[in-house]
């Protein structure tokens, strides 16, 4: 398996990734420690929720959405962000077309 990206990530090069029903990935940039990863929803996509053991840092790109991490809920738009910790249950309804940019650390394995 290939444990670094390369240098420079060239959007309409890269290929996207089905990530389920109205929701695509972009693998960005990456090498063992971090992971950045584009996260594109269509209106009324649910990111089901889950937990991982990594530490994830999400910035929102465009769009609204309904995020719930553990007990909280709160909605998010354009130049918003959030974090979870390992093992958080977390997980995101898309109110409106739009794009996340998921950082995690170390990276995710399971994606490549």
């Amino acid at each position: 398996m290939k444990t670094r990206s390369s240098v420079y990530q060239i959007e309409k090069e890269m290929p996207w990734q089905d990530a389920g029903p109205g929701i695509k990935r972009q693998i960005m940039a990456y090498d063992g420690q971090l992971m950045m990863v584009k996260v594109q929803f269509e209106t009324g996509a649910v990111g089901t929720p889950h937990t991982h053991y990594h530490s994830q840092a999400t910035y929102v790109a465009s769009g609204r959405f309904m995020l719930t991490i553990g007990e909280s809920r709160r909605e998010l738009g354009p130049g918003d962000g959030y974090y979870v910790e390992p093992d958080m249950l977390h997980g995101c309804e898309c109110l409106e077309d739009g794009v996340l940019i998921d950082t995690f650390s170390p990276m995710r394995q399971d994606f490549l």
